[in-house]
């Protein structure tokens, strides 16, 4: 009995949001110019974030050290599990985290990690004891602790963006036996010369230089000794961030916050920027956990996610990269993928998106998201079936499925070559030309010794 699986790749629309709110946009650079209007209607790309879903299970999970994880699950309960580890540090989730997963398919958890969101303590309500052991070790036993608390085998899916990408391969090196695939937004190693560029020495001014001077004016405004501060840019602004004064606190994130915003998407609404910089429960965490974390070198050694790739060879890793992310930049992605691939990793593709800059929002990145990975899985599931794979998608996106073509048995470009495909299959009759003429062996049509039949 002839069995198989033909993977259709097809295209669908898109939508956006925005909220405004009060904020300090006091040392926060106005956006590029958008004539076009990308901002409130943006490009059409194939592919768009799933429905909104509700979750089924909400909860606290205390995780030692005065800390407890909120957390909640949507989707199939009886589906595959996937957990979604949001960037910062300090980031938090949202009801749109739980929409980059099929519901129908996905067992889908997301959580606020310690510090943020609606972890307690937050932050904002609690800077003292959000800090104690907050490091990535902890978030990465924070991550297993859900696993077994839900009574989870193996996660199916890690996704990750920005720093998540960071704690998601932290948490694949450390329990390799416990993920099957990862798929990455936005990759951070977090080496000294990615906390530099962004953070220390002006990398960021020769693309975004308003936003980096915006950043560096909030600090020599402030500052008492300029000539110090300028030197240990991160040491100031953490001095601020946990000053006695709550409104240096709230100023000093704002204009941190405000500088990363601005540089995070191709096309930047303020309205987003307004939202973020005018609720202190995502301000505070956002801009203290990542001061944190950056001053520590991620509380990883240096070099560390690069050293430990070998653990990862059974994983599928597929990586998406905005070309034009200036917050985590595009050499990281590289540098990952390809270490992966000379130690042999059971599946590693790379999509750099055209158009894209680092934020998860961006249509491009969404898009390319969707793609690879239910791409990726579709095959990969196929493959471990042992079906033969026919795939079907138009030309233009063959580039993002080369890996899933290269595992497929046939490639159509339309439906009727997938209907002669399996014609000649099931009753070994090969089709009739198209143009009219008579069939003729490729060997023949292209001549005997051809180089390239």
């Amino acid at each position: 009995m002839l069995t198989l699986v033909i993977l259709f790749f097809i295209m669908t629309p898109i939508e956006a949001f925005a909220a405004p709110a009060k904020a300090d946009l006091t040392y926060v650079s106005p956006p590029a110019s958008d004539s076009a209007g990308q901002v409130t209607s943006p490009v059409e790309y194939p592919r768009d974030l799933y429905p909104e879903i509700e979750p089924f299970i909400e909860g606290h999970l205390d995780v030692g050290d005065g800390h407890s994880l909120a957390y909640d699950v949507s989707g199939n309960p009886d589906g595959v599990p996937c957990v979604f580890l949001h960037g910062g540090p300090g980031g938090g989730v949202s009801p749109r985290s739980r929409r980059f997963f099929d519901p129908s398919f996905y067992k889908i958890i997301i959580f606020d990690q310690r510090g943020s969101g609606k972890s307690v303590p937050n932050a904002a309500d609690d800077l003292k004891g959000s800090l104690v052991e907050n490091t990535t070790p902890k978030l990465v036993q924070d991550i297993d602790a859900l696993r077994r608390h839900l009574k989870i085998d193996k996660w199916g899916l890690v996704l990750g963006g920005s720093w998540g990408t960071t704690l998601a391969l932290a948490y694949a090196q450390e329990h390799p036996d416990d993920v099957d695939a990862l798929l990455l937004r936005g990759v951070f190693l977090f080496t000294p010369d990615e906390v530099d560029y962004l953070f220390c020495n002006g990398g960021t001014y020769r693309q975004n230089p308003q936003a980096w001077e915006a950043y560096c004016q909030y600090i020599q405004d402030t500052s008492s000794d300029w000539d110090r501060e300028q030197t240990n840019l991160l040491g100031a602004y953490w001095d601020r961030l946990t000053s006695d004064d709550e409104a240096v606190r709230k100023a000093s994130a704002a204009a941190f916050v405000g500088y990363e915003l601005s540089i995070s998407k191709t096309y930047v609404d303020p309205a987003v920027i307004e939202e973020c910089l005018g609720t202190p429960s995502i301000l505070i965490p956002f801009a203290v956990m990542e001061v944190h974390y950056m001053l520590n070198g991620g509380f990883l050694r240096r070099g560390q996610l690069l050293d430990n790739a070998y653990r990862m060879a059974k994983h599928k890793v597929a990586i998406c990269h905005g070309r034009g992310d200036y917050v985590c930049q595009p050499h990281a992605a590289w540098r990952l993928s390809q270490v992966l691939k000379k130690l042999g990793c059971d599946y590693v593709d790379l999509e750099f998106v055209s158009g894209a800059g680092h934020s998860d929002s961006e249509p491009g990145l969404v898009d390319a998201m969707y793609r690879q990975w239910n791409a990726a899985f579709d095959a990969g599931y196929a493959s471990a079936l042992g079906k033969t794979i026919i795939t079907l998608h138009p030309p233009a996106i063959s580039h993002m499925l080369k890996e899933v073509n290269a595992n497929a048995s046939v490639v159509c470009t339309d439906a009727t070559q997938v209907v002669d495909t399996l014609t000649y299959v099931i009753g070994g009759t090969l089709p009739e030309p198209r143009d009219g003429a008579s069939f003729v062996p490729i060997a023949e049509r292209l001549g005997a010794g051809n180089p390239n039949p």
